[in-house]
């Protein structure tokens, strides 16, 4: 039997404009983070919100020209070190969504900001523009999942795929059309994913993690909900701010 829940477990807190999570410890993290992309291990996660135009003035060019060393100082003024992953956004803190699934004694939780005015369809030609501003462009997809699973390196690519996977779903479902040419988006053009799991020895091992897997199902499951309660949140603050 599956449960889900709103309220996650995994402590966090948001400061001002940024996101915080904390781990409870070392995990494992794979992502696609500006800041501590790829495999790693780290203790926190950082989703900092961004001006939507930022790049576009003299100042916040110099901010923002390398991501990743901004995101540095700014794990280190929360005191946590230079491991710490870390995402930007566009999106206000105040849209965080975030759900828990559960079955048995398997978790996963799901943090996320949801912004599609960035939306495009995967094989579209990419626009000509700053990479510097792509770094902190609006509409961004930022999903944090964490689980109490002990992943294999193959299971956390794998899991990668079930939130990609989940999440253009429901981008289709609603429907969200690409910015550039109408056609049903996949995701946005600034999307990230991460996924934070539990050591070897330390959480039920996965070495699977495909949607034929529980634990792919408590993944979509828990992506489906977020994005789908992100998307009527962005929806409703966009009409407040037209």
């Amino acid at each position: 039997m599956i449960k889900k829940g709103t309220r996650v477990r995994t402590r966090y807190r948001v400061v001002q404009r940024t996101l915080i999570v904390t781990l409870g410890g070392r995990r494992q993290v794979l992502s696609s983070a500006p800041q501590g992309g790829g495999f790693c291990h780290a203790s926190h996660i950082l989703n900092h919100q961004v001006e939507a135009n930022a790049g576009s003035h003299d100042s916040s060019e110099q901010r923002f020209a390398d991501p990743a060393r901004f995101l540095r100082k700014l794990a280190a003024q929360f005191d946590m070190d230079s491991g710490t992953v870390g995402l930007m956004t566009a999106v206000p803190m105040a849209q965080l969504v975030t759900v828990r699934v559960s079955s048995g004694a398997l978790w996963v939780e799901c943090f996320a900001t949801v912004g599609v005015t960035n939306a495009v369809r995967a094989g579209e030609w990419p626009p000509q523009q700053d990479s510097r501003r792509r770094a902190a462009a609006p509409g961004t997809i930022n999903l944090i999942m964490v689980t109490n699973g002990s992943l294999s390196h193959s299971a956390m690519v794998g899991a990668v795929q079930v939130v990609t996977e989940a999440k253009t779903v429901v981008l289709r479902d609603h429907p969200v059309p690409s910015c550039y040419g109408g056609f049903p988006a996949t995701g946005t053009g600034t999307d990230a994913v991460v996924i934070a799991c539990r050591m070897r020895g330390e959480g039920p091992r996965y070495i699977y993690s495909g949607t034929h897997t529980l634990l792919g199902a408590l993944i979509g499951q828990a992506v489906a909900d977020c994005v789908s309660r992100g998307l009527e949140k962005a929806r409703r603050w966009q009409e407040r701010h037209r």
